[in-house]
């Protein structure tokens, strides 16, 4: 049984913003309760802050943020998931999100964080939203702590995908090849066509000796990521038909 602590707030605007409210209003207190706190809160029957929660927080926010990558997004690797999961459970995406919810205007802080501007800091804000979903979890189960985070993540889940500048296809397919192949991918220019100041390139890439992706692009270097894209995605196709 968790143990009591003593509400002295009234957190229902936050649970408004949150689209989740709580049958157990102790854990939304301690999930906003930042560490700073407990010296004046102890006077008042505070004896726990958000960090336990945070460390939970985190791993349920992976889970939920590999599995939605793993179903929506099968034509990537899992080199390039993983880049993209990272992406997603990070400060900056957080905190983003926590300001987005006004999550800091709910925060119980100490004297020292408020005059230092603590409600703003991304530190705080992303440990706080990551406590919040676990108290989300503990209170109505993984499947409220999925709701949540789809409400609120999918926006940045799907930006962080369509965006091609977050991925270095090269990069992926050199690592996916020297880590399942023992190899190295091998770049070819097949063609190159129009004047100097316009030119296009065509790149294919081989592995082991064998095509497995092509691309064309105003220089060299953008062909060579097009061909790598391609060569990624057709890895995939045969992994999943393995």
């Amino acid at each position: 049984m968790i143990p009591k602590i003593r509400i002295r707030r009234d957190l229902r605007a936050l649970e408004d913003r949150l689209e989740y409210h709580f049958h157990q209003n102790d854990l939304l207190e301690e999930a906003t309760t930042h560490k700073s706190f407990m010296n004046e809160g102890r006077r008042l029957g505070v004896t726990r802050n958000n960090e336990r929660l945070e460390f939970l927080g985190d791993t349920i926010l992976g889970l939920v943020v590999a599995e939605y990558l793993m179903v929506n997004f099968p034509q990537y690797p899992e080199g390039i998931l993983s880049k993209f999961k990272g992406r997603v459970v990070s400060e900056p995406t957080l905190a983003t999100v926590s300001r987005d919810i006004g999550v800091g205007m709910f925060l119980q802080i100490g004297k020292g964080e408020e005059l230092t501007q603590g409600r703003e800091k991304s530190s705080l804000l992303a440990d706080a939203l990551e406590a919040i979903i676990a108290a989300i979890y503990l209170d109505g189960g993984l499947d409220a702590a999925r709701t949540f985070i789809m409400n609120h993540f999918r926006h940045a889940i799907d930006q962080t995908v369509s965006t091609d500048s977050v991925l270095d296809y090269k990069t992926n397919l050199q690592e996916y090849c020297q880590r399942e192949l023992e190899t190295l991918p091998h770049y070819e220019i097949v063609s190159q066509r129009g004047p100097d100041h316009q030119k296009e390139f065509d790149v294919e890439v081989l592995i082991r000796g064998k095509s497995y992706g092509e691309g064309t692009g105003r220089s060299k270097k953008e062909a060579e990521q097009k061909a790598a894209k391609a060569a990624l995605e057709r890895l995939a196709r045969t992994t999943r038909d393995v």
